[in-house]
């Protein structure tokens, strides 16, 4: 029997769709800039928004070595390097956004601080510029509840490199119309090339849901001491054919990142599998957060 709640793909992108071609991305860190890389390599005129020159001047670096990268490999042209280049532009004000038909959120994750941009994207943008959260965990109806636009804010969820993997979430929350679902889809799909699953409002939405307690009891073990941290990777490469081990994988999300998703998905279902295990709390703690600060369950120059 339906519930009326079921979440599945969009079902009128049979009617026209008003088409998004400026973009805006709030944050440009390691998702951000990802995120804007691909909207500019897409063609998209694309809008980085940080708080201060310096973030910006990381955010341009961290694209521009990017795009490089893709050219030594043969996956992107200098031509196609140059256009996204000449698509991309950068601000220390959100007012910015006020021409935009859509914005990223990709701020760290913070409930505050998303709250806050939420608020800023509603004050300056059109009424009909949908307004999209990068989270891998706080509810989106949430981040809603501060706009006057509910039913076009949805959840846009990409994963880390977001040029390389192709898998984003669309997430619905109960006041999310269908008209954004749709715009939001084809905008995915379409402009971006990325592949979509349709997701329900729910802590880890899909992925990180099944994800985070995955991780957790691999840390759980390596804290038990009686099995290396390579040897647990070890394991799942050549045991389960995946393309890395949990605790390399956990340095490169970055130790701070996932003891909030676990925590966010230990507040909403209250499963001790999703409660963040001792030892993560003390690297978190210590700064040990992998990759981004050097040092994790491995070390990194």
């Amino acid at each position: 029997m339906s519930t009326g709640l079921e979440q599945g793909p969009p079902v009128g992108l049979e009617s026209p769709v008003k088409p998004v071609n400026r973009v805006g991305v709030i944050g440009g860190g390691t998702m951000g800039s990802g995120i804007a890389e691909v909207c500019a390599r897409a063609g998209l005129d694309t809008l980085v928004v940080e708080v201060d020159l310096s973030a910006i001047s990381g955010a341009r670096t961290r694209i521009t070595e990017s795009l490089a990268k893709a050219v030594a490999r043969n996956k992107l042209s200098s031509d196609a390097k140059d256009l996204a280049l000449d698509s991309l532009s950068f601000s220390t004000d959100m007012g910015d956004l006020a021409d935009r038909d859509l914005a990223i959120e990709a701020v760290i994750e913070s409930l505050e601080e998303k709250l806050s941009v939420f608020r800023a994207m509603d004050k300056v943008m059109e009424p009909d510029a949908i307004l999209a959260t990068n989270t891998s965990s706080i509810p989106v109806i949430t981040l809603s509840s501060v706009t006057s636009r509910s039913g076009m804010v949805v959840g846009m969820h990409f994963f880390n490199p977001a040029p390389v993997q192709p898998l984003v979430e669309l997430v619905r929350s109960l006041n999310t119309t269908s008209a954004t679902m749709d715009r939001a889809h084809q905008f995915v799909v379409e402009n971006l090339g990325k592949k979509v699953i349709h997701c329900r409002d729910r802590a880890g939405f899909v992925v990180n849901r099944l994800l985070i307690p995955y991780l957790l009891d691999a840390i759980r073990m390596y804290d038990e001491g009686k099995v290396s941290a390579a040897d647990i990777d070890s394991g799942m490469m050549h045991g389960c054919s995946h393309p890395m081990g949990p605790l390399t994988l956990c340095d490169l999300i970055g130790l701070d990142t996932i003891e909030a998703v676990a925590d966010v998905l230990y507040e909403e279902f209250k499963g001790s599998h999703n409660a963040p295990p001792p030892l993560l709390r003390r690297m978190v703690a210590a700064g040990h957060l992998g990759r981004k600060t050097g040092k994790g369950f491995y070390e990194y120059q």
